[in-house]
């Protein structure tokens, strides 16, 4: 568990509520989930990805791939923050990745990938970002040069030393 500083643009804040508590007396992967989305929808929100956007311009995205990493317990009242780095862009998708702390400790909760893709409502297929849309997403990018990749980013799941293992081929 790392402490310290935040790495990433903090995108939301909020306390884990008494209803995300699960029966290990600790938040539910499924709220963590639920953090992350409501870090998304913040960031969304500053590139103008916005319930508005969506209704003009039939214009919005669908998560197509994402990998979360739990590293430690968050329990009911702890505050948290959520950050977003841009690992990513092109005309249509955005990739990025997500770090979830305890707001007071600094304590890394857990990690999300994401790669979500601009989608047309109407056809419901791949489309390329707004021209506004796009700016603020370099602009936001361009103001995260200083970071690195993330260690966490792009791992593989699997057992060093299984006892048992499906064969890939």
């Amino acid at each position: 568990m790392r402490t310290g500083s935040l790495l990433g643009t903090i995108v939301h804040e909020g306390s884990v509520l008494a209803e995300w508590i699960d029966s290990n007396d600790h938040m539910n992967v499924a709220f963590y989930i639920l953090a992350f989305d409501h870090g998304v929808d913040s960031l969304w929100e500053k590139f103008g990805i916005t319930n508005e956007y969506m209704k003009k311009s039939r214009g919005s995205t669908f998560a197509v791939e994402s990998h979360v990493i739990y590293r430690s317990e968050l329990l009911e009242g702890d505050p948290y923050i959520v950050t977003s780095q841009i690992l990513g862009f092109d005309e249509k998708r955005i990739h990025q990745f997500m770090r979830l702390y305890h707001a007071d400790s600094r304590s890394l909760a857990a990690t999300a990938e994401w790669m979500n893709l601009h989608v047309s409502l109407d056809s419901r297929r791949v489309s390329p970002w707004a021209n506004e849309i796009l700016a603020r997403i370099r602009e936001f990018s361009e103001r995260q040069t200083d970071q690195v990749w993330p260690p966490e980013a792009g791992r593989q799941m699997r057992i060093a030393n299984p006892l048992f293992s499906v064969s890939s081929e």
